[in-house]
């Protein structure tokens, strides 16, 4: 019988790095691995069914749901756009200079998105899926890791991640800012069974990928 995988990940990439992933070996369970933001084309070239939970946070605050109305009670109806869309460069801003205006957010959207990708495991695991992978960028801060057995984290040296982030118009106050709330990449690495190094070309990113998917 054929092992089913799945890849959560999670890491730095909201702060410029990328993912890790978790993988649980055992043959009787469907494992979950972890992945890499940047390297989710080459996830998915490779056959893996990826979901990424940025796209779920996005989700879940559309217009007339249950968590874009708990953030207005929380933080003000002014985050709110004449569309319904949440303002969500002036609810980073609250949240990211208040620690526990952070974890009330956090609070409200992290069930949420963790009930979603659970479920999308689900689906593909009735679907026979052989690999899956979640993007996990809060991991271990969410604590999500102890449902896998195994962690790769993807990381870049601080000047790389620096860039990548301003590249993305990111000011040098934002950055420090999304750094300080979260886990240090240097302790993600120390807790991660194994490392993707995100520095090199796309080519050797695809080979770190093949190495571990062929462990499967």
């Amino acid at each position: 019988r054929g092992r089913r995988r799945a890849l959560p990940t999670t890491g730095g990439e909201p702060a410029g790095i990328g993912p890790e992933l978790c993988a649980r070996l055992a043959e009787r369970d469907w494992p979950l691995r972890p992945v890499v933001l940047g390297d989710i084309d080459l996830l998915r070239e490779r056959g893996v069914a990826v979901v990424d939970t940025d796209d779920l946070a996005r989700d879940v605050v559309q217009p007339g749901g249950p968590a874009l109305t708990e953030i207005q009670t929380a933080f003000g109806h002014d985050l709110v756009a004449a569309d319904g869309q949440l303002k969500r460069d002036a609810l980073a801003a609250i949240v990211f200079a208040d620690a526990a205006a952070r974890e009330k957010l956090e609070a409200i959207l992290h069930p949420r998105i963790q009930q979603r990708w659970q479920t999308q495991l689900q689906t593909w695991r009735d679907q026979g899926r052989a690999v899956a992978a979640v993007i996990i960028p809060l991991l271990f801060e969410t604590r999500a890791e102890s449902g896998f057995d195994v962690v790769v984290c993807v990381a870049c040296l601080p000047a790389t991640q620096r860039e990548r982030l301003t590249a993305r118009g990111w000011t040098s106050g934002h950055i420090e800012q999304r750094l300080a709330a979260q886990m240090s990449v240097v302790e993600k690495m120390a807790r991660a069974h194994r490392v993707v190094w995100s520095e090199g070309t796309r080519a050797i990113h695809g080979r770190q990928w093949d190495r571990i998917l062929g462990g499967r």
